[in-house]
């Protein structure tokens, strides 16, 4: 069993025992001990969890829209409201991060849901004044002036550089121009892994082939997104990647209006399989791959060990290629069985710790100097 179903399937199993105590009564404690975390499990109808979205909301097709989609599944499984037991509140800037989680935090939601690295200072703020809290963020790891987590914030990571990787190499074995591009959303250390995953990637597969990278400063910008991919799509890559949220989707706007002149030009999704988001035609899609990281997943998990009363408080969770957590999407219908081979080829090596995957661009100077 997968590790990710045999966490999900151990937590069900709280639930479910603690459910058929009934209304009223406690579920039985071994040895007279509490529940995991050393707090009491509460029924599954007394718990709330909120979601605050980046600016993309929840309709991005892409991160958001995965985190959405993890803790609606998380909701319909254990008989939960929409709308009052879990619900999500949009941010349509920045500026609206640290009030909308304050909102959710003072109706006294058991759980609320910061989405994305950028809500890392509203978190903290919310963390240090109302200490009681149960936060949790996606994508960041919150720490205060000395470098210690917070005992009320569950930090969740994920190894994105790894799954880059993985969509670099098929990339670089399905490029006829040799010539590939990155686009970025905002640029920092979280983009950065996606960004230098993908390049030692492509690299390690083809030494010579050339890498065009650009930022687009936004998540939020599908029409920048779309300039951009139209600059490079000129310049000669073929094949795209994007790590750049709402702003990705004027990739396959743009790649889908090349692909029905006739050009051979390819995207790669980030997030969950987009490979709709490059639908046209015919049944015919341009998106080679994507690269999927399962904040779906991990939404569900942790906000069912809440509920059971096992809060990861001041943990840092981080989710990689072991845990089925990042990898390539389902959806494989444009791709080579070259391509595919060599995937499965590298996994397996980045597991057996062979290669290391660069994160940052120190550590992809010296991939390369290994090559």
């Amino acid at each position: 069993m997968k590790k990710w179903l045999r966490t999900l399937t151990m937590t069900a199993a709280a639930i479910v025992t603690l459910s058929a105590c009934g209304a009223g009564e406690e579920a039985p404690q071994t040895d007279g001990e509490a529940a995991p975390g050393g707090e009491e499990a509460v029924e599954a109808t007394d718990f709330t969890v909120g979601m605050v979205t980046d600016v993309g909301g929840i309709d991005d097709k892409s991160f958001n829209q995965s985190s959405w989609e993890g803790l609606s599944a998380f909701g319909e499984e254990f008989g939960l409201t929409e709308g009052t037991d879990y619900r999500y509140l949009q941010s349509g800037d920045m500026s609206e991060f640290e009030p909308n989680i304050r909102q959710l935090v003072r109706e006294d939601v058991d759980l609320v849901w910061g989405i994305g690295f950028l809500m890392e200072d509203a978190v903290r703020t919310i963390a240090e004044q109302v200490e009681d809290s149960q936060l949790a963020i996606v994508d960041s790891v919150v720490v205060d002036a000395d470098g210690n987590t917070y005992p009320n914030v569950a930090n969740i990571t994920f190894k994105e550089h790894e799954g880059s990787f993985l969509v670099g190499v098929a990339a670089a074995l399905q490029s006829n121009t040799n010539k590939v591009g990155f686009i970025g959303g905002v640029e920092g250390a979280l983009i950065k892994k996606f960004e230098n995953g993908f390049k030692a990637g492509v690299k390690a597969v083809n030494p010579d082939a050339e890498i065009i990278v650009q930022y687009a400063e936004s998540f939020n910008n599908p029409d920048r997104g779309s300039q951009i991919a139209n600059t490079m799509y000129s310049q000669g890559a073929d094949i795209i990647y994007h790590a750049a949220g709402d702003t990705g989707n004027g990739l396959f706007t743009e790649a889908i209006n090349r692909a029905r002149n006739g050009e051979d030009v390819w995207a790669i999704g980030v997030d969950r399989d987009q490979h709709e988001e490059g639908a046209y035609g015919d049944g015919q899609s341009v998106t080679l791959t994507s690269m999927v990281k399962r904040v779906d997943t991990a939404v569900q998990i942790v906000s069912e060990r809440t509920m059971n009363g096992d809060f990861p408080g001041g943990e840092v969770l981080e989710y990689g290629l072991d845990d089925e957590a990042v990898g390539i999407a389902p959806t494989t219908d444009n791709m080579s069985e070259e391509a595919l081979q060599a995937v499965e080829d590298y996994k397996a090596q980045i597991q057996a710790g062979d290669i290391s995957v660069p994160q940052s661009d120190e550590e992809y100077e010296d991939f390369l100097s290994s090559l």
